[in-house]
This record gives structure tokens, sequence and C-alpha cells, in this order.
């Protein structure tokens, strides 16, 4: 039987080709003298130890590639780290003790931090050094005063209100404004953008001449003037903030909306009569959600720093209420007799911004592995 001796891509059973073997040598062959097989004589081979496939290589979705990159970044996993913890602390912290952001004891005053445990070995006791004219004088709050049981963790301030709570209540209302204005603005610079980059032409220069005429005034002028006509609030700085910060967005969103409005993609959605904001936030905006949340991270350290800067003027949130901006302004005015009152929230927010821009950089790099050889 020379069929016997022809190859198959298939590898039979064993009692397959027995079976093959013994119906060969039957009278079951057809009048050509050949077997037909059948498909229960065969299976496909199974080669995957063969074929050893890389998984380092594997097939795998965009964010998950995103997100191997994302770890590999040290300094990025640091900076979410610590956002992570600033904001539990500026959640929970408030609530760690019996005192509030605007509770007044004025025979507490100007307590140096004391911590319990920490004392014990010489640290953060309540025992500060104090500048005078005629030198340098050590003095404990709590031991003259007879406060044995008391303990303020970061100190308390002119008018005997608990650091600690101050901070982390204000870190809350700075991470709320400069989360909510951040978002507001990445709406209405992304939509501002797309729709001037997609239609272009009059469309375009008209937008774009209306935002240079917004460019060209000063944001700070125009916070201060709208903080002087509203009244102070976090949402009259969240409203400052939002008419002023979407410049940025909007020119990355229209550069990126140029690049790939002449794509095949968007071609091809054209033709199948999909209209046109359709292709704006359906095709395209998709494909550059990887700048827009690069440049969002990056807007929020702007944010936070442009509320602690209205704040410590006298122009954000009004007592008692508070925010980082408004706690270093008070601790500066304390910063020659008591400087451990301006520290906490002046670490806070420095790491807050840090933080947040070790994000940043690490997603721009993830979300586009091409800058890091830039």
């Amino acid at each position: 039987m020379k069929l016997l001796k022809k190859k198959h891509p298939f590898t039979l059973h064993a009692s397959a080709a027995g079976a093959y073997a013994a119906a060969s040598a039957s009278s079951s062959e057809t009048a050509s003298g050949g077997y037909v097989p059948v498909d229960s004589d065969f299976r496909l081979k199974d080669n995957a130890a063969d074929i050893a496939i890389d998984t380092n290589f594997a097939s795998q979705s965009f964010w998950k590639d995103v997100l191997t990159r994302f770890v590999h970044k040290k300094s990025a996993v640091v900076g979410l780290i610590l956002i992570l913890l600033i904001t539990l602390l500026a959640i929970v912290g408030p609530g760690m003790n019996e005192y509030t952001y605007s509770g007044q004891n004025l025979s507490q005053k100007n307590l140096a931090p004391r911590i319990p445990i920490l004392e014990n070995l010489g640290i953060f006791d309540g025992t500060e050094t104090m500048s005078t004219t005629s030198g340098s004088k050590v003095l404990n709050g709590y031991a003259d005063n007879e406060l044995d049981d008391v303990y303020y963790w970061f100190g308390s301030d002119i008018y005997g209100r608990d650091i600690w709570t101050r901070t982390w209540s204000g870190a809350r209302v700075s991470l709320i404004i400069a989360v909510a204005a951040a978002l507001i603005d990445m709406v209405i610079g992304m939509s501002y953008g797309l729709i001037s980059g997609y239609f272009g032409g009059k469309t375009d220069m008209i937008m774009q001449r209306i935002l240079e005429i917004s460019n060209g005034i000063p944001r700070l002028v125009i916070v201060t003037l709208l903080l002087l006509i509203l009244s102070p609030g976090m949402l009259t700085i969240i409203f400052a903030l939002m008419l002023t910060e979407w410049i940025g967005m909007s020119r990355i969103a229209r550069a990126e909306m140029l690049k790939l409005k002449e794509q095949e993609f968007v071609l091809a959605s054209r033709t199948l009569g999909a209209g046109s904001f359709f292709i704006i936030f359906r095709e395209v905006l998709p494909n550059i959600i990887g700048p827009i949340i690069t440049q969002v991270m990056f807007s929020i350290p702007t944010a936070i720093f442009t509320e602690a800067f209205l704040s410590f003027v006298g122009l954000g949130i009004p007592v008692p209420q508070c925010s980082l901006g408004s706690l270093i302004s008070d601790g500066f005015n304390s910063l020659t007799t008591h400087p451990y009152q301006i520290v906490p929230p002046l670490v806070v927010m420095a790491l807050l911004m840090l933080s947040f821009n070790l994000v940043a950089d690490g997603l721009r790099e993830a979300l586009d592995p091409k800058m890091k050889e830039m």
C-alpha cells in the first residue's frame, strides 16, 4: 500500500494506527484499492511544549502594558504611595483625636509637638527652644501649665487650635479644590481643543484668537478680581481656577486632533456616515487619552500651589476653615518664635506637589514609551 508511506500532518492514536493497518489488510478497501480515513482516526498534536511560547512577549492589553511600565518606574510608585497616604490621612486624620479644626483653647496656645511613647525617648516631648532678645530659652508649656494628659501631635497654634487636625483638614480642602478644578479644566479645555482642531478653517482661527486673548490676561489678575467680586469660599476658588487653567489642556487636545484627524480610521468613520461629534468624542478622544491624563496629573500640583498662594495672601478659604495655604500663612507669622507651626502644612504641600509630578512623569513614560528616548 503506497498510501501508507505518505506522511500526514496529523498524529495518529495508537489504536487508530492499529485500526488503520488492520483495515488496510482486510477487505474494507475501496474499489480503487485505498483506505478512506474518517475524522475519528486523527487528532491535533499537542505541541505547546515544543513551540515554547515566550510569555514575556505574549499578547496583552494596552492598559496592562501601561501598568507594567508604570510599576517599573520606582519614583512614580513612590509618588503614588505618598498621594494615597496623604489622601487617607486627609480623610481620617481630623478624626484621630478629640480636637476640631476650629476649636480654640487659649490656655493651651503655642504648645510644641508632644507624642506619646516618643516623649519617653526625649523627642517630641513638648520642649521647644525659643529665641529672645537676651538669648535662647528652653520651654515646655505642658510642664509649666501642668498639662500632663494633654497631647498635641503637631503642636498648637496661637489660638490653641490643634495643628494636626488643621493640617489634614487643610490638606482635604486643598485636594478637593485642586482635583475638582483639574477635572473641570480637562473637560473644558479638551472639548475646546478637539472641536477647534477638528473643524479647522475659520472656526479654528476664531477659537484660537479667543484663546490667545484669554491667555494674554494675567491669571492672577483674573483670579484676584473674581475673588474680590464674589464671596470667598471653596466654590469661588474652583470657579476662578476653572477660568484660567484650561488653556494648556486645549492646546494639547488641538495638537493631537490635528495629528489624528487625517488618519484612516477617521476617514473610514466619515465614509460610513458618522457625525462630527461622534468622530471627535468616540473615535479620536480614546486615542489621545494618554496625553490628557498626563496633563491632568501635571495640572493638579499647579492648582494646589495657586490655591495655596491665594490663601497665603488672604484671598482663599475664609476662617474658620483652613487650607494648606492659610496654614502656611498663619505659621509664617509665628516663624521667628514658634517655627514648628509652619513645618507640617509646608511639608504636606511639598510632598503633594512632588508626588503628583512624579506620578505624572511616570504616566507620561508609561503611556508613551517613546518619551523615554527623547
